[in-house]
C-alpha cells in the first residue's frame, strides 16, 4: 500500500466521546510519529468537529492503523479526507526543489498556528465545464490563481492534494496561516480569480488552531 511517488494524506475530523482514554490518543499519535508519518493535531471551532488530526505516510496502511487506533481510544470520527500530495500539471518550469516540496512537504510550518481545511472541485456545467476548456485557457487562469496566492507569502502556507478517484471532491486545501483574518482575506481575494469565480466549486470548511495533543486534549476536554 506504498505510494510511490509523494505521500498518502488523511484528514480526521473527531469528537472525543466519553469513554476516550487520553494515553491512548496520545499513544497513537507518537507510535505514528515513530513511524515517520508526520502527524498534525488542530482544537476546532464550531460544531462540526472538536479536534482534527492530519497525517502524512507514503504507506496506506500506517494512516489506517493509526486511524483504526484512534477509534479505540474512544474518538468519534465524524468526518474525513482521503488524498495524495501531487505535483499540479500547472507547475512545468518549476525549480525542482519546489515540486519535491509539494510532494514532500515539511509539516506543520513555524509561526503558522491557525488551520484550515477544505475540499473543492472543478465544475462540469453546461456553461462552465473545466474538464472541457482548452488546456492553455486552463493554464493561463491557474497561472492568475497563482500570482494572488503569492501576494500572500509569508502568511499563509497552502498544501494542495489530490483525490480524484479517493474522496468526494477533487483536491483538498489545507492552509496554515499567521491569524485567522489571513485565511478569511486569501480565501476571499482568490474568489475574484477567473478559475474560482466560474469554476471552483467547495466543500465544508473545517478551522480551528494547531497545538501539541496533549495541549489539543486538553483545549477539546
Amino acid at each position: 500500500m506504498r505510494i510511490e511517488n509523494g505521500l498518502g494524506v488523511l484528514h480526521l475530523f473527531a469528537r472525543p466521546t466519553p469513554s476516550i482514554d487520553r494515553e491512548a490518543v496520545l499513544a497513537s499519535l507518537k507510535h505514528a510519529a515513530e513511524v515517520e508519518a508526520q502527524v498534525v493535531t488542530a482544537a476546532l471551532l464550531g460544531h462540526k468537529a472538536d479536534l482534527a488530526v492530519m497525517a502524512l505516510h507514503r504507506d496506506w496502511t500506517v494512516l489506517r492503523r493509526l486511524q483504526t487506533e484512534l477509534r479505540d481510544a474512544g474518538l468519534d470520527i465524524v468526518s474525513s479526507y482521503v488524498s495524495l500530495t501531487e505535483v499540479s500539471e500547472y507547475a512545468k518550469g518549476m525549480p525542482e526543489q519546489m515540486l519535491n516540496e509539494r510532494l514532500y512537504p515539511s509539516l506543520p510550518p513555524e509561526g503558522k498556528p491557525v488551520f484550515c481545511f477544505y475540499p473543492m472541485t472543478k465544475s462540469r456545467d453546461a456553461h462552465a465545464n473545466w474538464f472541457a476548456t482548452p488546456y492553455e485557457a486552463r493554464n493561463e487562469m491557474m497561472r492568475e490563481h497563482g500570482r494572488s496566492g503569492r501576494t500572500f507569502a509569508g502568511k499563509v502556507t497552502q498544501l494542495i492534494t489530490g483525490s480524484t478517484g479517493l474522496d468526494l471532491f477533487e483536491w483538498g486545501v489545507t492552509l496554515f496561516a499567521v491569524s485567522p483574518e489571513v485565511v478569511k482575506e486569501v480565501v476571499y481575494t482568490m474568489r475574484f480569480d477567473k478559475a474560482s469565480a466560474l469554476y471552483g466549486e467547495f466543500g465544508d470548511f473545517w478551522v480551528g488552531y494547531l497545538g501539541e495533543p496533549a495541549a489539543i486534549l486538553d483545549a477539546i476536554s
